[in-house]
């Protein structure tokens, strides 16, 4: 091809990239519409619907959600129960992940497989496999009776929230760090090794931030997700005093739509801010990097 060609292609190529920049904000226009019909304009109306008077208190629903200490305390409880649902979670994921990046066995990809399998239980479900587990009935109450005549249940407490919960985040950190792990870069570890470091150091300094993305991004959505989560509370016992329930029941047993409204917002903020905050963590590991 000669320069003189070249040169009088270049405007076409030019005007052709010109086009296509000014028509990819017509193509967002599904996304935007269906972005705020089903998020920004219900939930503009949700956020409106807080600032009505509350039914028992005639206060604002959002001055009733932050002042009256049952909602308070139904907010303390969801937001430790997430936090030490996402440590946890995020604890094992990271050992199994590991493992399973680094040992080909016979049966590694059946095992993936069942500790994945979960991801097609719903919530409703998952609060029954937890209630055949440490019910009233379980296999906890059975072994409990048989060996020291006395009948253990932790289903219907934050115990058993916490198990569910547990049993259904799992699964979803598991996949994101066998990911993450198979793409860390082995030779670092032999270098720390070769210069003397022991396990821990190598650990510590080389093996989690290298998964500190998947660890932020995985922790994130655990937490999210355990903040709203109402399937599950909602078969193990509608008395548990978590914030879903609570929305639940000041919706559907008081029709007290204030203050329901309230909640849900400050339920949304939360989980909002614990989202970014892992984003803001993940950019900043990134800048390091």
């Amino acid at each position: 091809m000669s320069l003189l060609d070249t040169r009088s292609r270049a405007p076409t190529a030019l005007r052709r990239r010109t086009r296509s920049g000014a028509r990819w904000p017509w193509m967002l226009l599904p996304a935007l519409l269906f972005f705020a019909a089903f998020w920004l304009l219900p939930f503009a109306r949700l956020m409106r619907v807080g600032l009505s008077p509350d039914r028992t208190t005639q206060q604002s629903g959002y001055w009733t959600a932050i002042g009256q200490p049952q909602y308070l305390q139904s907010l303390l409880n969801t937001l430790l129960l997430s936090l030490a649902v996402t440590l946890l979670t995020l604890l094992i994921a990271a050992v199994v992940g590991c493992f399973l990046a680094r040992q080909r066995f016979a049966g590694r990809g059946t095992l993936l497989a069942l500790l994945t399998f979960p991801l097609a239980f719903p919530g409703v479900v998952v609060g029954f496999l937890v209630v055949m587990l440490a019910g009233r009935q379980g296999l906890l109450a059975q072994l409990s009776i048989s060996l020291f005549h006395e009948r253990w249940t932790l289903a219907y407490s934050l115990s058993g929230l916490f198990i569910g919960y547990l049993y259904f985040s799992l699964p979803r950190a598991i996949i994101t760090l066998v990911a993450a792990s198979e793409k860390l870069d082995r030779s670092l570890e032999e270098a720390a090794r070769s210069l003397g470091a022991s396990q821990w150091r190598i650990t510590w300094d080389v093996i989690v931030p290298g998964l500190k993305p998947a660890l932020l991004s995985s922790g994130a959505i655990c937490f999210a997700t355990s903040m709203g989560a109402f399937g599950t509370a909602f078969t193990l016992g509608t008395s548990l005093n978590v914030l879903p329930l609570t929305i639940y029941g000041e919706f559907t047993n008081y029709a007290n739509f204030a203050t329901a409204a309230a909640l849900s917002v400050v339920m949304g903020a939360v989980a909002w801010l614990g989202l970014m905050l892992a984003r803001a963590l993940a950019h900043g590991a990134g800048e390091k990097a």
